[in-house]
């Protein structure tokens, strides 16, 4: 009788236990064949508190919204179709009227605001349609931690991903990042591995604000940088913030990128305080010797330190898909 109970006990955990790893699936589909017609609807029936993965998968299409994944709301997994045929995209921007009567900021203007931790998504273009004079224009914002994104874009011009979380670590691999000005920048720690990084203005584009006390700032790792053809003045980066952390890694750059590299945001006394370097840059747009003295030519021993572990700890983006 003993061993009847144990049995039938193990069993149910071993059914509890397998439930628990089971994901939740919901469709979104703007024609009406899935659950929801829009992607905030689909985040919205994911439950508060939410410890168990939930895949929402997009169907293509032009989802014109402001989405919200709530701090909440964690192990949220986006997966669209296609990048190019399933677009999150929205028009605000700094300076933007909203309807309650507050205007908007850097902060406040994102097309998409990701505050729940262990958040992936893969197949999608996040947006930002409020056009190349509107200013700061977010796509997406990440506040966070552990955010993974896959085949993914992130288009529009000025500060289109900010990854606004101090501390807290991403990942972005196989990701095609376009911009004019600063429009990659934040706090964050964030790897870019085989990342596609394209300039569509003469101006930066970074803008990092790592904290003191933070080690890695952006790491790109084996990346691609290339600009629209009329420009030719481009830095690799400035500091937001005096302690910025920078680091260009086996990286191939156009022509575009400007014999000095990076860009002091017009206070020398950042230059001794900035931590921006690189690695074995190749392409047109690789100068070693003509780089800033204030950044760094790292050597092989010290390249050898930048790897996934030393930058993101335990968590292994690489083993969720």
């Amino acid at each position: 009788m003993k061993l009847f109970l144990t049995l039938a006990v193990s069993m149910t955990l071993l059914v509890c236990a397998q439930a628990q790893k089971k994901q939740k699936t919901i469709v979104v589909a703007q024609d009406g064949s899935g659950q929801y017609r829009t992607v905030q609807a689909a985040l919205n029936a994911v439950p508060e508190g939410n410890k168990k993965p939930v895949t929402i998968r997009i169907r293509k299409g032009i989802y014109k919204e402001v989405v919200i994944v709530d701090a909440t709301k964690n192990f949220v997994r986006l997966v669209g179709e296609d990048p190019k045929t399933t677009v999150i995209t929205f028009d605000n921007h700094a300076g933007t009227k909203a309807s309650n009567g507050d205007t908007l900021n850097t902060w406040t203007c994102p097309s998409v605001f990701v505050y729940g931790s262990d958040f992936t998504a893969e197949g999608l273009t996040f947006n930002n349609a409020a056009g190349f004079t509107a200013g700061q224009a977010v796509a997406l914002r990440v506040e966070g931690n552990r955010a993974a994104f896959r085949n993914c874009r992130m288009t529009g011009n000025q500060d289109v991903l900010f990854l606004s979380g101090s501390g807290v670590k991403h990942y972005f691999r196989d990701c095609y990042i376009e911009g004019t000005t600063d429009f990659i920048f934040g706090a964050a720690t964030a790897v870019f591995s085989n990342c596609h990084i394209h300039s569509k203005k003469n101006s930066h584009v970074t803008a990092a604000s790592t904290n003191s006390i933070i080690p890695f700032g952006f790491v790109f790792f084996d990346c691609k940088l290339t600009a629209d053809s009329a420009f030719k003045k481009v830095s690799l980066g400035r500091p937001w913030s005096p302690t910025a952390s920078v680091t260009y890694i086996r990286c191939w750059m156009g022509d575009h990128i400007l014999p000095e590299g990076w860009n002091n945001w017009k206070n020398p006394a950042n230059e001794a305080t900035a931590r921006f370097a690189e690695y074995k840059s190749t392409g047109p747009g690789a100068n070693p010797t003509a780089r800033a003295p204030w950044t760094k030519q790292l050597t092989d021993e010290q390249a050898s330190r930048y790897t996934l572990k030393t930058i993101l700890g335990t968590w292994d983006p690489e083993k969720l898909w």
